[in-house]
């Protein structure tokens, strides 16, 4: 039997374990059967399923779990950079280090916790950190599921350097699909958009929702809070919502590049989509004391061909 909300203990539906290679990780449960893993190794969720036990990330069949390498699927945190716009590593390093539980986090608005299960965990820099990034931070993320099922993270930056810097940021979201030829976004139309397959070029997108027929790399700017990602073949829609992340990076390989990754196998651009709540193109400056939120939410629904059901223009939270 199930429990109801009322007497759910929260912090028993959270089990902290191990690894294989004897990384902390963290699974979160809700009354209903749903669940969420969050790994330390990057602090990143690298599970996510229904009530049903069905998987809604991606993961890589040719994975490399073991640090340092950062895992190929789930929901890496790409910070203090994303992609190689700087002189960092792939996407920066929070992805590649192993965090820290936090049992004493600075307090989050009520409706963050009540009727969730959650786990807090901290990142600073190391002294190998600040060689090639000086700057003193504190990130916190919050990592929750709620009783419906959604998944929320939110993260918490804040400069503890004496002086100013910058950052970008995304949740390098892999959604699981059944087809990507039968995916639809919605959300995005209208927007602006860097393509990274012509050099940054800056376009406008033309189309009621974006398909998918060949590679996609593109930063979109200045989007909406609520994007949809309509699965035809399931008939289901991934709802995300954002806050404090104004650019959305949409990422799908195709066939030519998924064959020269080597954590990634030749077949399965097909079953994976990438739509990252990010903030990119203007990166966050925090001055010393200051602190930055960004959040996303995590939901499906099921849906038809069209989402008309759904308010894009509404923020989510």
């Amino acid at each position: 039997m199930g429990h109801s909300s009322a007497v759910w203990d929260c912090k028993a539906a959270v089990e902290i374990t191990k690894d294989l290679n004897g990384v902390g990780q963290v699974v979160l449960r809700n009354p209903q059967g749903a669940s969420a893993q969050v790994s330390l190794h990057g602090g990143q969720v690298t599970s996510w399923r229904n009530e049903h036990g069905e998987e809604l990330l991606f993961t890589s069949s040719k994975a490399i779990f073991k640090l340092p390498k950062a895992m190929r699927g789930g929901i890496p945190i790409c910070f203090p950079q994303f992609g190689n716009c700087g002189s960092l590593e792939m996407h920066g390093f929070a992805r590649n280090k192993v965090w820290a539980i936090d049992d004493n986090p600075p307090v989050l608005h009520p409706n963050d916790s009540q009727g969730k299960s959650y786990v807090d965990l901290l990142l600073k820099p190391s002294e190998e950190d600040l060689k090639c990034w000086p700057h003193s931070f504190e990130f916190r993320l919050r990592v929750s599921l709620a009783i419906n099922g959604d998944l929320t993270l939110i993260s918490r930056v804040r400069n503890v350097n004496g002086k100013m810097f910058s950052f970008s940021f995304a949740y390098h979201t892999y959604l699981l699909v059944s087809d990507i030829s039968e995916v639809r976004i919605e959300g995005l139309e209208t927007c602006d958009y860097l393509d990274n397959l012509y050099q940054r070029e800056r376009f406008t997108e033309q189309g009621d929702a974006i398909t998918f027929e060949s590679e996609v790399d593109r930063l979109y700017l200045s989007s909406r809070k609520v994007i949809a990602v309509l699965d035809h073949e399931k008939k289901q829609t991934y709802v995300i919502r954002k806050e404090g992340l104004p650019d959305v990076v949409v990422w799908n390989p195709w066939e030519k590049k998924s064959k020269s990754m080597v954590d990634f196998g030749d077949e399965e651009y097909k079953q994976m989509l990438c739509v990252d709540a990010a903030a990119i193109e203007k990166p966050v400056t925090l001055k010393p004391g200051e602190e930055w939120t960004g959040r996303l939410q995590l939901s499906v629904v099921p849906s038809s061909f069209c989402s008309e059901n759904l308010d894009l223009e509404k923020g989510g939270f």
